[in-house]
């Protein structure tokens, strides 16, 4: 029997083993994957023992998605830009490879919700492994604009620094000749922060905070019937109840947990995900 785990602190919450192991059974691969809390001390020796033949691989998630890079032996080319990994997987060497299944699979479920974020002005709360994969996938998405708020500006000043190094030539231009996105960095607690909210089409909870109930980045968000909130977190939480009451569209994250784990298990196995299984084990 084989292995993959989650790598992460806190893990109870996941619903990726009941989604993961649904897939397994439904390929007759002989695996089990398991949510293994993991703290910041223990991340190199977990990632470390993921050398040995009986592990395939791993998710990594908060708040570990970015400190587990350097531990890696290679990296796919969008975790390398993006700065952070939430797949592991194994080269047929045994080599250690970081992948970011997390930005694709956000793009792929806006799909899903008839979103297309080309053009449109984005927000993104957060400057965390999952607020990186956000916001490259937006910006290469063609977003007019990308705002990045974070408790410190100075983090979301940092990112989309990155953003902007990762989607430019040496000309300023993006690779297929057309200007970067307009870019703002904010704080959490800015006064100008609710204009931008009111503004934007999409808005993104890439925090941690909404796995209670009584938790928000942003009380009474200033949304209104033109925007899409969006909670990476997988249950509704108060943001999406407070700007539902607004008139708001919204949608948790459970779509984007689906998407981001068929890709994985897609490098862990060299098999076709099978999505629909893995949709009626999460009960999405």
């Amino acid at each position: 029997m084989q292995k993959i785990v989650l790598i992460g602190d806190p893990v109870a919450h996941s619903r990726s083993p009941l989604m993961q192991n649904a897939a397994l059974a439904h390929l007759g691969i002989a695996a089990r994957y398991e949510a293994v809390r993991t703290s910041a001390e223990e991340l190199a020796e977990r990632v470390a023992s993921l050398r040995d033949p009986t592990f395939l691989g791993a998710n990594v998630t908060l708040p570990h998605k970015q400190a587990v890079v350097p531990l890696l032996d290679t990296l796919e080319d969008e975790a390398a830009r993006i700065g952070a990994v939430n797949t592991i997987y194994k080269h047929a060497d045994g080599a250690l490879r970081g992948a970011n299944t997390d930005a694709p699979a956000l793009l792929a479920d806006l799909a899903e919700a008839g979103f297309a974020p080309a053009g449109r002005t984005a927000l993104v709360l957060g400057a965390s492994g999952a607020a990186r994969a956000a916001a490259f996938a937006l910006a290469g998405a063609r977003v007019a604009a990308l705002v990045v708020a974070n408790r410190t500006a100075e983090r979301a000043e940092a990112l989309l620094a990155d953003v902007l190094l990762g989607i430019t030539d040496e000309t300023g231009l993006t690779p297929d000749g057309t200007p970067p996105p307009t870019l703002v960095a904010l704080a959490l607690d800015d006064p100008e922060l609710a204009d931008y909210v009111a503004g934007c089409d999409l808005l993104i909870n890439a925090t941690a905070l909404g796995w209670h109930d009584d938790e928000t980045p942003l009380p009474a968000p200033p949304v209104g019937p033109h925007t899409l909130v969006y909670d990476m977190v997988y249950r509704p939480t108060r943001l999406l109840h407070e700007a539902a009451a607004r008139g708001a569209s919204t949608r948790t994250g459970i779509g984007m947990l689906l998407h981001q784990g068929a890709l994985a298990l897609a490098r862990w196995t060299g098999r076709e995900p099978p999505l629909e299984v893995m949709r009626a084990a999460l009960g999405s």
